[in-house]
């Protein structure tokens, strides 16, 4: 693989930002294409197999006006292969050595892209269920000015298939409620980790994303709630999101522990917990 940190910096705005004091896991990069566009694309994944390559083969289908970058937590599945990586048009592979889990891999990634000069962000899980169609909605939005867009699978037009009751309970009567309350505009699927960020909201130094304090997925729910507070532009975007029929759910939120944690993060990041 190709490793470089210096590549396509030519691209970069005059003024970068100030990333000193910006917590990240240790990482390395394996880049195998130039950035082409103003977005980019971040998937974080872990062991993903065929759910991952098919989605990127989904993804480079759509020929779509995006950067994809893909966020790995420490595969060794062989899936995230230089061969499969260039075949399917991937800029680049981000490769977390440090610790912590998707808030950390997110860290990783976003602090990236700011500094390759990206304009917007766009989040979409790695392990299949979503339907990449959507990601030109969520770059038009963000063209358009747009600084938080949440991705729902229950908004006018998206798709919910063979979705698991207990996540529907969970998230409609629990979590969209608590995160929609604190951030002071109405969501209805705030588990989803299909969303858009604007770089200006990002950079904002009242969110100040870049703590290790972000670790599991406190992340993506302190920047839901976030956004609205600061009087940021957000706004739902239908999407399409389907379960394996009669297939284990692919998921790594598992087992009560698991499920209680990721309640506890949400409350903290309802009740301003993370606030800088």
């Amino acid at each position: 693989m190709t490793h470089s940190a210096t590549f396509d910096r030519i691209s970069l705005p005059m003024q970068q930002p100030d990333s000193s004091s910006w917590q990240r896991p240790s990482s390395y990069e394996s880049i195998f294409v130039p950035k082409s566009h103003r977005f980019a694309l971040v998937i974080p994944v872990i062991n993903e197999g065929d759910r991952i390559r098919g989605q990127l083969v989904r993804i480079q289908r759509e020929y779509l006006p995006i950067d994809v970058i893909v966020a790995d937590g420490g595969s060794t599945d062989g899936s995230l292969d230089e061969e499969f990586m260039r075949a399917t048009n991937v800029r680049a592979v981000l490769t977390k050595t440090g610790s912590g889990k998707l808030s950390a891999q997110l860290r990783m990634a976003y602090a990236w892209c700011i500094l390759e000069g990206y304009e917007g962000i766009v989040t979409i899980d790695g392990n299949g269920k979503d339907g990449v169609e959507a990601i030109r909605l969520f770059i038009e939005k963000l063209e358009g000015g747009y600084d938080y867009v949440q991705g729902s699978r229950y908004a006018k037009g998206g798709l919910a298939e063979n979705t698991p009751l207990e996540r529907i309970i969970g998230n409609r009567l629990i979590h969209a409620p608590l995160l929609s309350l604190a951030g002071h505009h109405w969501f209805t699927d705030t588990t989803n980790g299909f969303r858009g960020y604007s770089v200006r909201y990002l950079l904002d130094d009242r969110v100040q994303p870049f703590r290790e304090v972000f670790q599991k997925y406190e992340l993506l729910f302190y920047l839901t709630v976030r956004a609205g507070q600061l009087g940021y532009r957000v706004c739902e975007a239908p999407v399409k999101r389907a379960y394996p029929k009669g297939e284990v759910v692919p998921t790594k939120i598992s087992g009560s522990g698991a499920k209680t944690d990721v309640f506890c993060q949400t409350l903290k990041a309802a009740l301003g917990h993370f606030s800088p």
